[in-house]
């Protein structure tokens, strides 16, 4: 080396041998250029005191060509000497630090030797950060393992120093894209301890631990702020969030198009062999079952069977009533071990509109019209309620849920009348049915999801394509008892944040469906398949669904203990109102948005516990517990001596407005005995002069696991072995 260069190499390490020197560059190498006066700020030295020390520092490093000063900006910043000075020192303080070799464990599930470069990589990669900037994150958090020592180094420990220089250094916006998704393992050993202790458990450790996960992606990279912190805080509640993007809520199927077509499995796994057309009963149930099991896997909730009897009646012709209700039993009691939450809609005569309709029956041929197996029809009704009451004899049956649809030739016909007696006085005895209400001059068309979502001929005007082959995209929860707390009681404000809340609804269920539409036929390849050009699932005709919570709590926390007419009014404002907020999100968005008052009590006591740790439990108003608060989400209906009261009816009729697209009204018959015909009578009632829609009776029966058998009612101790821990108490309406 030649004397020049020499006595340069002197000047540059004596100008890094002092500490405020090195530490003017280091600066300068992690933020970039800087001012005189920031400068001096970040070393914190006062301007008055010690202006003359920092002027000689900095001219030293100037001399030195370490730093270099930016005409323009007029600030300092380093140069490719200061540069390269800075990474000696890195390797040199490495050096000193760093043990023979720092091993990492990878989330990969290796382990290698750690390199910064990947910190760096992976900063440009997954937060789409500038190569410089990344490259001196990187650099920092190598420093900082480094002087730790960690002996035990894995990937998440790594990201989390990264995230804390990220938010040290403000950038945030980094953070968040950088944010590992994942549970602590506390969180993980509470879930395996938790399965331990109750094995029963539908929902496997493994399903949990995915939906945790796919939980905070939704809330972190999905959803926008405002949309993600409502439904944190319980002001709104988003219904199967670990799912929202990837599978709709509910589907209404109708079986014709497999009896025709056959069931395509290559659509999921081309290595799977498709069936074809079934040819019996018995296949055609066990395609239905694979179609439920299939479907299971995209759909998150509830899968219903319209005109269920009626599409299967052909396939009964001329078989005996043994062999049709072991096929049915065979058929239920599969739905109800593999937990396919299934509803079965069945009609007790065949509708007009069906009457013409030619015939998918055995071997997918058209066999005439389904007009010609009314008969048939009413013997798969009948055969479905009685393996259902012979298989809750001992313990009741909830899956599949049957639904009894009401229309107005139904008390025209004997055979339709008496089984809906016998339907009647299965609900009195085990609460397994629900009922629609058909009867009205418009309801021609009107189906029912299984759980009280309704569709009408409203879109296209053809009841095939409106009602069937469709569902519900999703279900966002609105909190009503918290809009009253936050708005203090002020009518003006309390409408402002509904109207507020909604439109995040809106939005957050317009995110699900453009999700839903980008990945069909990855998530959804069974649900997407078509046939001839024919795409199975109608995505764009699914239900948009808001559903309110807490009406009753609401109305308790506005206006305390007022007589029903002020209730009333302002349900009926309230009514008015929603209308023109879903009319104006609907026309904007180009997608009906509607409202709905559904059973949801995960939902509502999830709420009611945020509001009372929000409010204090003597200012929330809230149904059940201390230990287990909710909000209401059906109307409950008490019946007193075989009556309800009419003052409670009409608060009803009025609460029920609030849901236009489906509402649930559920007449608890308490511990009371109750004749059949009494109850069909009650049915008329509700249906006929309260234009009740979905109706279902409620009762509370007591289970002894070691008996195998239930009674009405609750009870501490079993009436036949005496014991007090081997009961359940089933209250699904509670």
């Amino acid at each position: 080396m030649s004397i020049p260069h020499r006595v340069r190499g002197v000047r540059i390490l004596k100008a890094v041998s002092s500490p405020i020197r090195l530490q003017i560059l280091n600066l300068l190498f992690d933020r970039g250029s800087l001012s005189y006066s920031e400068l001096m700020s970040s070393l914190k030295m006062n301007p008055s005191r010690d202006a003359g020390r920092f002027a000689y520092h900095l001219k030293f490093l100037l001399k030195a060509d370490l730093i270099e000063t930016d005409v323009e900006s007029k600030k300092y910043c380093l140069s490719d000497m200061g540069k390269l000075v800075i990474d000696v020192a890195d390797r040199i303080e490495k050096e000193v630090h760093k043990p023979r070799s720092m091993i990492i464990r990878t989330s990969r599930f290796t382990v290698e030797e750690f390199d910064a470069n990947k910190i760096a990589n992976s900063l440009v990669k997954e937060a789409k950060m500038p190569t410089e900037l990344a490259q001196k994150v990187a650099t920092e958090a190598e420093k900082r393992l480094i002087k730790s020592k960690t002996k035990y180094l894995t990937a998440p420990l790594v990201r989390e120093v990264v995230n804390a220089i990220l938010v040290e250094k403000s950038l945030e916006e980094y953070r968040h894209k950088l944010t590992r998704l994942g549970l602590p393992i506390y969180d993980v050993t509470t879930l395996i301890e938790m399965k331990s202790k109750a094995p029963n458990l539908s929902v496997s450790v493994h399903e949990n631990a995915g939906e945790m996960v796919l939980k905070e992606y939704t809330l972190l990279n999905v959803f926008p702020r405002d949309i993600a912190d409502a439904h944190l805080s319980g002001a709104l509640n988003i219904k199967g969030l670990s799912s929202w993007i990837l599978k709709p809520n509910e589907i209404l199927h109708d079986i014709r198009f497999f009896y025709q077509n056959g069931l395509n499995l290559e659509a999921i796994n081309v290595a799977q062999h498709s069936l074809g057309s079934p040819q019996s009963l018995n296949t055609a149930l066990s395609m239905t079952f694979n179609v439920l099991l299939h479907s299971n896997r995209e759909i998150a909730e509830m899968q219903t069977l319209e005109y269920f009897n009626v599409f299967l009646a052909p396939f009964a012709k001329g078989l005996r009533k043994e062999e049709i209700k072991e096929a049915l039993r065979s058929f239920i009691l599969d739905l109800n071990q593999h937990c396919i939450k299934t509803s079965l809609g069945l009609e007790l005569i065949v509708p007009d509109f069906l009457f013409d309709k030619r015939v998918i029956g055995p071997s997918g041929r058209n066999t005439g019209k389904y007009g010609e197996f009314a008969e048939e029809s009413q013997q798969l009704a009948s055969f479905i309620l009685e393996v259902i009451a012979e298989e809750s004899a001992q313990k009741p049956i909830f899956n599949p849920r049957v639904v009894l649809e009401i229309r107005p030739e139904t008390f025209a016909d004997e055979k339709a009348t008496s089984i809906l007696l016998r339907a009647h006085e299965l609900a009195s005895e085990r609460r397994l049915v629900c009922f629609v209400n058909l009867l009205g001059k418009n309801h021609r068309y009107l189906t029912f999801s299984g759980s009280g979502i309704k569709f009408e001929a409203d879109t296209s005007e053809d009841w095939e394509i409106d009602t069937l082959r469709t569902g519900c995209l999703g279900i966002v929860a609105v909190n009503l008892p918290r809009i009253v707390y936050e708005s203090e009681k002020d009518k003006a404000r309390f409408f402002q944040t509904l109207q507020e809340l909604f439109e995040m609804a809106a939005r957050a269920l317009e995110i699900k469906y453009m999700s839903i539409r980008q990945r069909d036929k990855g998530f959804l390849p069974f649900l997407m398949q078509d046939a001839n050009g024919d795409q199975y699932f109608r995505v764009d005709n699914c239900a948009r669904v808001i559903n309110l919570i807490g009406v009753n709590e609401m109305l308790d926390a506005f206006f305390e203990k007022t007589n029903s007419d002020i209730r009333i009014a302002f349900l009926d404002e309230l009514r008015q109102k929603i209308q023109e907020i879903t009319s104006k999100i609907s026309g904007r968005r180009k997608r009906f948005t509607s409202t709905v008052l559904l059973p949801d009590f995960e939902t509502a006591e999830r709420l009611a516990r945020l509001d009372i740790e929000r409010y204090g439990i003597a200012k929330v108003r809230f149904s059940g517990t201390r230990d287990k608060p909710l909000y209401s989400t059906v109307n409950m209906l008490d019946l007193q001596d075989g009556k309800v009261s009419s003052e409670k009816l009409a608060l009803n009729q009025r609460i029920k407005e609030l849901g236009p697209r489906g509402n649930f009204t559920v007449v608890d018959l308490g511990n009371s005995e109750c004749k059949p015909d009494a109850l069909l009578s009650l049915t008329k009632q509700l249906f006929e002069e309260h234009s009740t829609e979905f109706l279902t009776y409620n009762r509370k029966l007591t289970y002894c696991i070691r008996c195998r058998k239930s009674w009405l009612g609750t009870t501490r101790k079993c009436p036949m072995c005496g014991s007090t821990n081997s009961l359940t108490v089933f209250d699904q309406y509670a």
